[in-house]
């Protein structure tokens, strides 16, 4: 029978535990409400970004390069996952919806690892990378930490290495519910016209502008998937969080609870033996 010592300790010990699962749910909390804020201002300002491009894209004379499907016999998945763990399944449903992916590709695939979680989990399988490092997601990811990745698969795109760039990520539904989602951002889908703009002069015409834009644009609507990805990430810990912290109160509870008991059983027994004891005499 375990001792009031041992029991002691293990409520200490989670009790320990349950304080440092509330303050990174504070902390991940806190996170949620500024990546999101960010997320949804930047996701205006892609909006903004697509209506210019749809609007240029009007005005070819041709389809572009960039905009035209063509055969598939190389695809790059660019995997975004985080650096760090405890976010409940928020990697394990990106690992498990990748690896789906390639087992039913019929062609060749690269894959570009965004978060040192599926590096490793990239390494660790074997699977094709175009990169020998990681691109890690800190809070303050920037712009300029993507672009190497992104201006290589642009690059490999353009000279025909690889006919398709699949994103596979984690996209914020709500506080509760973040899905996995593929989305193709090469080639591009022509984004639909939501708002005309004035008819302008093309010093390098119509499709020089093209070249210079989608690539662009591209690198842009990557960089907000990444921020996506992101606001999931934070919402997924601070979730896992508060589950953590609400089954270790349970579980303090019911130690004390059986603390308690043992307690007052090894009180009967010291009060008998001293009972027994004074009848004796």
């Amino acid at each position: 029978m375990e001792s009031l010592r041992d029991i002691k300790n293990r409520k200490i010990a989670t009790e320990k535990t349950a304080q440092i699962t509330k303050a990174m749910n504070m902390v991940s909390a806190s996170k949620l409400r500024r990546t999101e804020k960010i997320y949804k201002q930047y996701r205006d300002y892609l909006e903004r970004i697509a209506n210019c491009v749809a609007n240029i894209a009007s005005n070819a004379t041709c389809d572009h390069p960039m905009l035209v499907q063509r055969e598939i016999k190389k695809v790059a998945y660019i995997m975004i996952t985080s650096d760090r763990g405890l976010a409940a399944s928020y990697n394990s449903n990106v690992y498990k919806r990748i690896t789906e992916e390639i087992s039913k590709c019929p062609t060749d695939y690269v894959i570009g690892a965004i978060g040192r979680k599926g590096y490793t989990y990239c390494m660790k399988n074997g699977y094709n990378l175009t990169s020998d490092e990681a691109i890690l997601v800190r809070d303050d990811l920037q712009f300029a930490d993507i672009m190497p990745l992104s201006s290589q698969l642009i690059n490999d795109y353009k000279a025909g290495l690889i006919d398709k760039i699949v994103v596979c990520y984690n996209h914020y539904v709500n506080t509760l519910t973040q899905e996995v989602v593929l989305k193709t951002i090469l080639p591009v889908e022509k984004p639909e016209i939501k708002e005309k703009m004035v008819d302008y002069e093309y010093d390098q015409g119509v499709e020089r502008t093209l070249d210079l834009v989608l690539p662009m644009y591209v690198e842009n609507v990557l960089y907000g998937l990444i921020l996506d990805a992101k606001t999931s990430e934070h919402a997924s810990r601070m979730t896992a969080m508060k589950n953590a912290t609400d089954n270790a109160t349970d579980v303090i509870s019911q130690l004390q609870l059986i603390y308690n008991r043992a307690r007052q059983a090894s009180i009967t027994k010291e009060l008998t033996d001293i009972i027994g004891g004074a009848n004796a005499v």
